[in-house]
């Protein structure tokens, strides 16, 4: 039987069949976030300000690589930012945690350590984001937080809001849970202050696009390779993430050819998810690295990317921040 999500980027009759569900989600959505702006619910505001990363899509559009470039902007403006997140998949028994890149992402979370070893910078994790900024700030000096996969959770003041949308993809069928990807209905991008696209960008709309750095061998991350080097040969291509083919295709633009291995977003992976009967290379994610550390066996290699910002969105971001200084 297919996925669910197959039809939601799919013609099909299953998404039809669920659109009375989706219209119960959809007017629960809108109405949770109206009641939230009346001040029927609380919002908790931050002595520092507070940029949210978020989408309004369910799966990868490129949140972890706009984090950790938002973060080395920031502080190339003399910021010391901080970074709080839910740390999904992460089963700590007590939250909020305090992330380091050597942290144990069955604990906090494969995307959380990830963000920490790639930031380098303080971080909070834990299902209640206000709890985690709070936490982040008692004990560290954090002039500014940066949330990530925050856009729904408005409990947290904000004061910029950034959204993600995968260019490939983006919005599926149109439809909202269950009946298709959306968490809000695409009116909600009308009022976040910046959308950066993962791919081809329409109107309005801001381009990144994701580039492989050099590659490092799981285990030995000082031993390194170039993708190009991988050029015309056959390798294993696992990943367990959001939109799984962005990866392959990646690698098939430079080259590879590649037996897939798709797995869920944030998959548990076991040894069999990584090691092979044979002798080809494996090549994955940075974010399925942090869990397959030991499972190394030389043949596994971590494929970084570095993201690439539209250079008109760092002066929009410093307007807007400008301006959150000026309003308090």
């Amino acid at each position: 039987m297919k996925r669910l999500d197959y039809y939601w980027y799919n013609k099909g009759y299953l998404s039809l069949l669920l659109l009375p569900v989706s219209w119960l989600f959809c007017f629960i959505a809108i109405t949770r976030r109206l009641a939230y702006r009346a001040g029927i619910f609380n919002v908790t505001h931050m002595p520092v300000p507070v940029i949210i990363v978020g989408n309004i899509s369910v799966g990868g559009t490129g949140k972890t690589p706009m984090v950790t470039w938002l973060v080395e902007f920031l502080r190339e403006q003399g910021h010391r930012p901080g970074i709080v997140s839910r740390g999904y998949g992460g089963g700590a028994r007590q939250w909020p945690q305090q992330v380091r890149g050597d942290s144990d992402a069955r604990m906090v979370g494969d995307e959380a350590v990830l963000l920490a070893r790639r930031c380098r910078c303080p971080m909070a994790v834990g299902p209640d984001r206000v709890g985690a900024a709070r936490a982040l700030l008692e004990h560290n000096d954090c002039d500014i937080i940066v949330a990530d996969d925050g856009l729904q959770h408005y409990r947290l003041g904000r004061d910029v809001e950034i959204a993600m949308i995968d260019g490939v993809r983006r919005f599926g069928n149109g439809h909202c849970l269950p009946a298709g990807p959306l968490r809000e209905p695409r009116s909600r991008l009308n009022s976040v202050d910046v959308v950066v696209t993962n791919g081809v960008a329409g109107p309005r709309e801001y381009r990144m696009t994701l580039e492989p750095i050099a590659l490092w061998q799981l285990g030995r991350e000082s031993h390194r390779a170039s993708l190009k080097s991988y050029s015309g040969q056959q390798v294993h291509a696992v990943a367990g993430i959001g939109h799984p083919q962005r990866f392959f295709r990646q690698l098939e633009e430079h080259g590879l050819q590649i037996i897939e291995h798709a797995y869920p977003d944030h998959h548990p992976f076991v040894r069999e998810d990584v090691c092979f009967d044979d002798e080809l290379p494996v090549l994955m994610t940075e974010k399925d690295a942090v869990k397959c550390a030991d499972y190394a066996n030389g043949r596994q290699w971590v494929v970084p990317v570095r993201a690439q910002l539209d250079e008109r969105l760092g002066m929009v971001l410093l307007r807007l921040l400008n301006k959150t200084d000026r309003e308090k």
